[in-house]
């Protein structure tokens, strides 16, 4: 089959490699119908150091069972399931307590296994890890469904963690696929006011699309003193970090009202968090982190399926396998937002 894969920083290959297999009697074959590329795959797009094997990508992806391992209850050939971004057992303690990404016998997508950016994957703990879809192949509802996998989960944890709902206002820093899902998600929590900081026309129209009732374009101090004015001079209950930079986390700090909360969920590229004395006196609460996607699937599907919310909005550029090193490029030259790969 082809697969994605990674040699360096933009290094990105379309490949022949070995078609996936049971090896384990809980895995599955699964052959993808979508998969992306996500904001985090960018990360070492720019930075991976070159390698002679490289390696394999793509965390996101939904698809058909193909078989399953003897010991595999509850799917069979023929059902299409979406695949979270890690894969668990779904019944150790810390999956037990919706904490799927430190399950105990878990694991990443890619490295020694398949990634999602390829044709067929083989899925371990399968019975665990995917979560089976009342659709067929062609529905039209495939892409918003596959946001269920990261993306939109990723932005509902935020949401969560930071306690957005009714009552509250919520800054959201960040346009990218993460920082919109997450408006949509503090929107469907029932958030009174939503903050989008982000400065690129196109994003930030659907994220009024998607909820925001204000957008804030400017950056650093100014950025801090637009929202304190939209908020009366306090500043925002829930503030939603998407991005994972250092300055993000300052405005963050500069924006969150005394007693809030800052949750952030983009991967942090950066060593220590300037929460001292300041963030300390003022009551400041930060939580976030990788999101346990597992345990919201079951959770946000009805609003897919009935249509309440439309998260596939977020792909504006649809390719096939061939497409996926320009895909690569398109999304680090923000030129797309997010890439949907059908294989």
């Amino acid at each position: 089959m082809r697969a994605t894969v990674m040699y360096g920083a933009g290094d990105v290959r379309v490949e022949d490699v070995p078609d996936p297999e049971l090896r384990e009697p809980t895995d599955a074959v699964v052959r993808v119908l979508r998969s992306c590329i996500c904001g985090s795959d960018l990360w070492p797009y720019g930075s991976l150091p070159p390698s002679e094997h490289g390696e394999r990508m793509g965390h996101e992806f939904l698809g058909v069972v193909e078989d399953v391992g003897s010991e595999v209850s509850g799917l069979k050939a023929g059902d299409v399931v979406v695949a979270p971004f890690v894969w668990s057992d779904n019944t150790c303690d810390f999956c037990a307590e919706g904490l799927q990404t430190s399950c105990r016998n878990g694991g990443q997508w890619g490295h020694d296994l398949d990634g999602g950016q390829g044709e067929a994957v083989r899925v371990p703990l399968a019975q665990g890890t995917l979560v089976q879809l009342p659709v067929g192949e062609d529905d039209p509802l495939l892409s918003s469904l596959l946001t269920l996998s990261d993306v939109f989960c990723t932005g509902h944890h935020c949401a969560v963690k930071a306690g957005a709902g009714p009552r509250t206002t919520v800054t959201v820093i960040g346009d990218g696929a993460v920082g919109l899902s997450a408006v949509l998600a503090a929107r469907r929590l029932g958030a009174e006011r939503i903050i989008l900081m982000g400065r690129h026309k196109d994003r930030t129209d659907l994220g009024r699309d998607f909820g925001a009732t204000d957008v804030v374009g400017e950056r650093g101090e100014e950025a801090v003193e637009r929202v304190r004015e939209l908020t009366g001079g306090d500043g925002a209950h829930s503030v939603l970090e998407c991005v994972g930079t250092r300055p993000a986390i300052e405005t963050a700090l500069g924006v969150v009202r005394d007693g809030g909360v800052i949750s952030r969920v983009g991967l942090p590229q950066y060593g220590d968090v300037p929460m001292g004395a300041d963030a300390f006196m003022r009551n400041i609460t930060l939580t976030g982190g990788v999101a346990p996607a597992r345990a919201y699937i079951e959770e946000l599907l009805p609003d897919v399926l009935e249509g309440r919310i439309d998260p596939g909005r977020l792909f504006d550029r649809t390719i096939g396998l061939d497409g996926v090193p320009d895909g690569y490029r398109a999304m680090a030259d923000r030129e797309a937002l997010k890439v949907l790969i059908r294989p």
